[in-house]
């Protein structure tokens, strides 16, 4: 079973009395009453990071992909909890100096503050992080419209080659090494344009197992479908040139995963509003397809040809 059949057939219903859980659908626990918001997440070496060669870059990492739980549902995270498994060679004293020296830029970049944690003996090293914020409101999923407008914030798969730079799969240039390493170890999450959420997207989630893989999760209790343009998708000119340097499809490098931005729906009366306000912030968004009648099939195109989605899945834990 992989992890969204597991929540599905033996945890669900457990939330029948508690709306605040979203149906464990949303990412996050959010009681209206009370105007808190809560996400979870945990990290394990060999599946969220390649072993403990950089702790510095990897508190940036859990932090960072924590947060883009709660800025998607236009939340601004206030507090985070940190728990963290390791042994001798994980909680050297070097490394425990370059973690804390990670987080207190975290925290001063994000304005959140720590609030607690634990800590365990662990074989391999191991994180959950709790982001607490505080809303009247959030922004849902399965609220999708009829016609809306599919927007992603930001550059999609960047930090995908930056995985396979550090697996060794893919060779390049010292200097192009970093720029996408650091793009897999710190995602640009789009934390000042969230904020602006709530004057026009229908419905958002963030890009954590994928484009197509959250795409499905954002209506996936709707009777709807939706259109993707590939070409339409951005990507950064450094994997734009490296594509065209190395012959390889842009396709196979888009629907990974790990690039924590804010995939969300809109009405088209919205368009002009949005660019306006992305170019307040310099912050790059694109419209990459449309929503579409529940009739109509999912599509997912490139130039004239129709891909087949079940090749662009993304990442899920199978057990």
């Amino acid at each position: 079973m992989n992890e969204f059949k597991i929540i599905n057939n033996y945890f669900k219903s457990l939330t029948k009395k508690n709306p605040s859980a979203k149906k464990l659908n949303d990412d996050v626990f959010f009681d209206k009453k009370k105007g808190v918001v809560i996400s979870l997440d945990t990290y394990n070496s060999g599946i969220h990071f390649l072993g403990f060669k950089y702790p510095y870059y990897i508190a940036k990492k859990i932090i960072r992909s924590s947060l883009s739980d709660l800025i998607c549902k236009g939340v601004k995270p206030k507090y985070y909890f940190l728990s963290g498994g390791g042994n001798k060679q994980t909680f050297t004293k070097k490394n425990l100096y370059l973690i804390s020296k990670s987080l207190k830029e975290e925290q001063k970049k994000y304005s959140i503050e720590i609030g607690g944690g634990d800590t365990v003996y662990s074989k391999i090293p191991s994180f959950s992080v709790t982001t607490i914020g505080f809303a009247k409101k959030i922004i849902e999923r399965n609220k999708a419209k009829k016609n809306d407008d599919i927007y992603v914030t930001g550059n999609i798969g960047d930090s995908f080659i930056g995985l396979k730079v550090l697996q060794k799969e893919y060779g390049m240039k010292e200097k192009l090494k970093k720029y996408f390493i650091n793009k897999y170890y710190c995602p640009d999450i789009p934390y000042n344009f969230s904020k602006y959420l709530f004057s026009f997207a229908n419905t958002s989630i963030d890009i954590s197992d994928g484009l197509i893989s959250d795409m499905m999760r954002l209506i996936n209790s709707q009777k709807l479908s939706f259109y993707i343009d590939v070409d339409k998708i951005p990507i950064s000119k450094k994997l734009n040139n490296y594509l065209k340097k190395h012959n390889k499809s842009k396709n196979k490098l888009v629907f990974n995963g790990d690039d924590y931005q804010i995939l969300f729906t809109s009405s088209k009366k919205n368009r002009l509003k949005i660019r306006t306000i992305a170019n307040k912030l310099n912050q790059k968004v694109t419209i990459i397809g449309k929503i579409n009648d529940g009739y109509k099939k999912n599509l997912l195109k490139e130039g004239n040809k129709s891909l087949k989605l079940s090749n662009f899945k993304g990442y899920s834990h199978k057990f």
